[in-house]
């Protein structure tokens, strides 16, 4: 049986704490702060591993993990998996200044150059990881949704595909892995008795169906998604998330990501949606 070992690290303030936990509850016997030259000593036990590292750790180094990582990997009874956490500095900066804790890297330095250091000593691991989490935005719960999709420990792992509409003023979505752009659609926005509504609401589904590029643009969006689909899980991917973006995440992208939602379901996938821009969500 394989010893399935994921080593966390990324920038500090990035939420590998919170990361290590949800792992905890996931089944993984969790390890922070191990020294680099006792990780070999934990591989080779049947028992499950999440082990943090990261620049407080007693012996780091980017080059002497990386060859860590490349013994373990080695082993033909080792499922290794490299998680990295990344953030944007102004976020890193907000948190320590909140929590009042100094950074590792900024003791002679100002926080901001500290961070900055760290992300250019760390950018290595960031370009070999298998999965980059980034924390901006992100709600725990949607940290919790990532890491259950990629190392859930159950053998059968079906593929989870997670939609989500949103707005292109607020930014794509970072998690995502398909992004479909459908501002070309006529917009209800301009519509006043539509504005208040959303895509989620029978007008404004109707307004945006009758478009004359609607028909067309989502029969040749499904015949896209349909052969991918058992593509991404038959090469052992678990999650996958498309997002579907308008300008204000409200009319268009709301009602194009229920629609894609609903044909998953017809062809039996196992699928989650939610519009980001919005208040309420569906599952």
């Amino acid at each position: 049986m394989m010893q399935k070992i994921l080593i966390v690290t990324g920038l500090s303030g990035a939420g590998m704490t919170t990361s290590l936990k949800i792992l905890e509850d996931m089944g993984y016997e969790t390890i922070d702060g191990v020294p680099l030259t006792l990780i070999g000593q934990l591989v080779g036990k049947a028992t499950p591993l999440a082990i943090g590292v990261d620049i407080r750790t007693r012996g780091f180094g980017v080059h002497q993990l990386m060859d860590e990582l490349d013994q373990i990997k080695a082993s033909p009874d080792i499922d290794l998996s490299l998680v990295f956490l990344d953030c944007d500095d102004e976020i890193i900066e907000r948190r320590y200044v909140e929590t009042r804790h100094r950074h590792p890297l900024a003791d002679d330095r100002p926080l901001a150059d500290g961070i900055r250091h760290e992300r250019q000593i760390l950018a290595p691991l960031r370009e070999r990881s298998d999965l980059v989490i980034d924390t901006t935005d992100m709600a725990i719960k949607d940290c919790k949704r990532i890491l259950q999709g990629q190392y859930a420990l159950n053998d059968k792992k079906p593929l989870t595909i997670f939609v989500t509409s949103f707005s292109y003023k607020k930014g794509i979505p970072r998690e995502a892995d398909l992004v479909f752009d459908v501002r070309f659609l006529r917009n209800p926005y301009y519509d006043q008795s539509l504005r208040a509504l959303t895509g989620e609401d029978d007008k404004v589904g109707e307004y945006v169906s009758k478009d004359e590029g609607f028909e067309s643009f989502f029969e040749n969006l499904v015949h896209l998604l349909h052969p991918l689909l058992p593509r991404y899980s038959a090469e052992g991917k678990s999650y996958l998330t498309i997002a579907i973006g308008c300008t204000g995440g409200q009319h268009r992208s709301v009602y194009v990501a229920k629609k894609l939602k609903a044909w998953l379901k017809e062809i039996g996938e196992n699928v989650q949606l939610q519009h980001r821009e919005l208040t309420k969500s569906s599952h």
